[in-house]
């Protein structure tokens, strides 16, 4: 399944606000990704024809099945890498804004084998 860069950080947006919030609006993930509102309504808008996310009349914004697996793999491999460089000495701010650089472009192979590397380290598990 090939989605573009920004695609997934909007899905993990969602997924990530949806867990603070029953209601997640265009207004919420523009301010979260630091984008303009006309960004989101596009995006929002792509998404929604594609299948991965569902709009009500009200703007509410809710993760279909296909988009809920994208967004939790990406806020996965996040999180696992935010915290294997914060467990090596990386700063938090640091290493969450490096996480959100390399979170895309892993292979499969390679996140698999740092998430092996995570819990050797002693990561607890990850529950999205």
């Amino acid at each position: 399944m090939q989605i573009h860069e920004s695609a997934e950080d909007y899905l993990e947006a969602i997924l990530r606000l949806s867990e603070k919030s029953s209601e997640v609006r265009s207004v919420d993930i523009a301010a979260m990704l630091e984008v303009s509102k006309p960004s989101v309504s596009h995006a929002m808008k792509l998404l929604r024809e594609d299948g991965y996310i569902a709009m009500d009349r009200y703007g509410t914004v809710t993760l279909l099945e296909k988009g809920a697996v994208i967004a939790k793999r990406i806020y996965e491999r996040h999180l696992v890498l935010s915290r294997i460089l914060e467990k090596i000495g990386v700063s938090s701010e640091t290493a969450m804004d490096d996480a959100c650089k390399v979170e895309h472009d892993l292979s499969e192979e390679t996140f698999d084998k740092i998430r092996e590397c995570y819990f050797r380290m002693g990561g607890e598990e990850i529950n999205l």
